[in-house]
């Protein structure tokens, strides 16, 4: 596993797990990785800092303390990927008409129904100053990275 920090069109920077470098080329290339913020599917490399410990100052890592943390990371990202299966099995996917669809919904002039798609921050704002309840998830790729 390989964490890179990234950054979005809108300068949100976060973290992202990848089986190796070659899985985020490659999801990189599908534009398949989004930002966990805005949605943005164009992301980049962040500037990373290496961590370097001074000599004898960070005890090693054991192999059990190792394998405790692949398997935290993998279940959350298992989590995150039924929550999506979720998502999509019963809720419409509206694209970047969800500002649009959400008001429509929340102020009765369409079916209230559970939807899903993107929105700018701005929008998202706009939306929740108005009370209209909504969440922004984590949309992680459904295959393994």
């Amino acid at each position: 596993m390989i964490k890179y920090n990234l950054k979005c069109e809108n300068s949100h920077v976060f973290e992202a797990w990848f089986k190796n470098s070659a899985a985020y080329d490659e999801q990189s290339e599908r534009n398949i990785i989004t930002c966990t913020l805005c949605g943005s599917v164009s992301v980049t490399k962040a500037p990373m800092a290496p961590s370097v410990p001074k000599k004898g100052s960070a005890p090693k890592k054991s192999d059990t303390e190792m394998e405790s943390e692949h398997l935290q990371v993998a279940t959350a990202m298992n989590t995150l990927r039924e929550i999506r299966k979720a998502v999509e099995e019963n809720c419409d996917y509206v694209g970047d008409k969800f500002a649009e669809e959400a008001r429509k919904i929340h102020y009765g002039e369409t079916e209230e129904r559970g939807i899903y798609g993107q929105t700018t921050l701005e929008e998202k704002q706009e939306l929740e100053d108005e009370g209209v309840e909504l969440a922004t998830i984590p949309w992680v790729p459904t295959n393994d990275a």
